[in-house]
């Protein structure tokens, strides 16, 4: 289950999303979940899905990446569904027993629910497996150079944000590998009761936590070796440019924000 969380993984490809500005991405995504937040209708969700599915495509990255980091919150997202189907009462009844009753909106809030986290964990991750940690960074920065006037570390807040991404698929493995180990001596992870569960992973969280300071200093260390002192002076081997393919992705963005907006005007 760990090895199929994919986010804050980069595919290297040659692909139209691949070479688009990165900061025209990271707009273009912000616009997108908006678009999914403020889609309360079927049509509007559906607008979203094409969206999606035309930009997976584009992409040119294999569907099954995008299955696979689905893959491990399904749990969670049937558990919720369950919750709104029992719960959520108003509209037609469909189905009454006892205390449990299943209505329309209960069903509507489930299925919008599924298919909203659905996208949106879809469309976030096409961000991270097209855009290169170096140049999310720049990126990120290039953003938020307004807020420096400010006196804002604007920089090294770009740097953090981009070494949490890039260090998820890194601290899953390792995850991975200890639970491994653990269950090699013996350790029963997946058995017994909650509470023994709940119990065996302080004998995961121990050794990830020691694990990811070692890493944390080591990074630090390499970072001075190299005289990393931040973003004063530092120049950049290849510098941002935009396109006219920038703008055209950044209009077709804003049709299908606008087209979501319109329908839920008229419905």
């Amino acid at each position: 289950m760990l090895k199929d969380i994919t986010i804050g993984q980069f595919f290297p490809g040659n692909s139209l999303i691949h070479r688009l500005d990165p900061r025209f991405k990271l707009i273009i995504t912000l616009i997108f979940l908006i678009m999914l937040f403020i889609g309360d209708s079927p049509v509007g969700l559906a607008i979203g899905a094409v969206f999606t599915i035309f930009s997976i495509l584009l992409s040119k990255i294999k569907p099954k990446l995008f299955f696979k980091s689905i893959k491990p919150i399904l749990p969670f997202l049937i558990i919720t569904a369950i919750l709104n189907l029992l719960f959520i009462t108003g509209g037609d009844v469909y189905f009454k027993w006892k205390f449990i009753s299943i209505t329309a909106i209960g069903v509507k809030t489930s299925v919008f629910m599924i298919v909203r986290i659905i996208l949106l964990i879809s469309g976030s991750s096409l961000l991270t497996y097209t855009t290169s940690p170096i140049a999310l960074t720049d990126a990120i920065e290039r953003l938020l150079s307004p807020l420096k006037k400010l006196k804002l570390p604007v920089h090294e807040l770009a740097m953090m944000m981009t070494i949490a991404l890039r260090f998820i698929p890194t601290l899953v493995e390792e995850t991975d590998k200890i639970i491994s180990a653990q269950k090699a001596r013996g350790a029963e992870i997946s058995t017994g009761s909650l509470a023994e569960r709940a119990k065996n992973i302080v004998s995961i969280l121990v050794p990830l936590f020691i694990s990811s300071f070692r890493r944390a200093e080591e990074l630090a260390t390499a970072m001075e070796c190299r005289c990393y002192n931040g973003g004063d002076g530092r120049t950049r081997l290849r510098q941002l440019k935009s396109s006219y393919y920038d703008y055209i992705a950044l209009i077709v963005t804003l049709i299908f924000f606008a087209a979501v907006a319109a329908v839920n005007l008229i419905f």
